[in-house]
């Protein structure tokens, strides 16, 4: 056995816990701390926290899923780039500035595809399709709207499993109607170009409330997305409402597309922490009809098993696959 220190750094957040990796690859959690990157002006200062945290000791293995490029096993960027926080990570100097032997670093969604790859079925809660686990071969989908929207994908046949990160949430987002045409013509009064990130990550509700605001000539305050999603989730404001509506519809056509993409046929994951928040409205909402609305794959589409992964900690459970898928389960 093992212990390693485990990170998951997103725009907002960087968690952290301590795994204990069995010989045999099994893999326990400790509890969980999560500090505001906005709070930390690097990396090696958000460590240094939870060193003290910890009595001023960790273990001398790290593994960090990254919500950002990182770059391939063995072939790692230089310089890695946070997509939505200021933060930097040189590989190279992560030994000497952390003070440990042995690191790996993940994309934050590919180490969420370990986590799915290795989390029973009690872990995940059925969203559309057939209500059956998913696929023990062939291509799962993982995609996951937070401050951005984190796309992966894994192939598995039987136990064995392999991840590959990806940038899909920065495709182009394509509207499918009149409503999405408005929050269309919104963002691309300030973007040259509109990905499917401005539309279906968490920051994004609050174009789409002010697109719905404007095509029925409302005067709205100006809200953050924080009092939109509790107003919208809430029903307290129908308006909200209607915008999360519309994002969950937006959602299912963007799982739907990279499903197809990707062949993941053998079943689509959601994931984040957003995805659960809005689970039940994720259930009430047209996503799944919007899933399978692929006209001639129509068929296909509704054969595919859609689940919401419920883990706690998907992104430290899964970074802590991915060490133990690297180096092995012993120290």
């Amino acid at each position: 056995m093992q212990d390693v220190v485990v990170v998951d750094i997103g725009g907002t957040h960087a968690r952290f816990a301590i795994a204990h990796i069995a010989d045999d690859g099994s893999i326990a959690l400790g509890e969980p701390a999560t500090l505001h990157t906005a709070d930390h002006a690097s990396f090696q200062t958000a460590w240094q926290h939870f060193r003290e945290m910890n009595g001023g000791s960790l273990p001398g293995s790290v593994s960090m899923a990254i919500a950002g490029p990182v770059g391939s096993r063995g072939n790692l960027n230089p310089v890695i780039r946070f997509t939505n926080n200021p933060w930097i990570i040189r590989p190279a100097l992560i030994p000497e500035k952390l003070g440990v032997e042995r690191y790996t670093l993940v994309n934050d969604f590919a180490a969420v595809a370990h986590a799915v790859a290795r989390a029973d079925d009690s872990q995940f809660l059925h969203l559309a399709g057939p209500d059956q686990p998913l696929g023990t071969e062939g291509t799962i989908s993982v995609l996951g709207p937070g401050t951005g929207l984190g796309v992966a994908h894994l192939w598995r046949s039987g136990a064995q499993y392999r991840v590959q990160a990806t940038e899909g949430g920065h495709i182009d987002f394509a509207p499918l109607d009149s409503i999405e045409d408005a929050i269309l013509a919104r963002l691309r009064s300030r973007h040259n170009r509109v990905s499917v990130e401005r539309v279906v990550a968490g920051p994004a509700i609050v174009d789409i409330y002010l697109a719905l605001a404007a095509m029925e000539q409302r005067s709205v305050s100006e809200r953050d997305a924080i009092t939109i999603w509790n107003l919208g989730t809430s029903g307290e404001d129908p308006l909200a409402a209607a915008a999360v509506d519309r994002f969950c519809l937006s959602l299912g056509s963007v799982a739907g597309d990279l499903a197809l993409a990707q062949g993941g046929f053998a079943g689509v994951v959601i994931a984040g922490g957003l995805g659960y928040r809005i689970r039940d409205t994720l259930l009430s909402s047209g996503f799944g009809s919007r899933f399978k609305a692929k006209g001639r794959f129509e068929s296909l589409m509704a054969g595919i098993p859609v689940k919401l992964i419920v883990h706690p900690q998907p992104g430290l459970f899964g970074a802590a696959a991915a060490f133990a898928a690297e180096h092995g389960g012993s120290a």
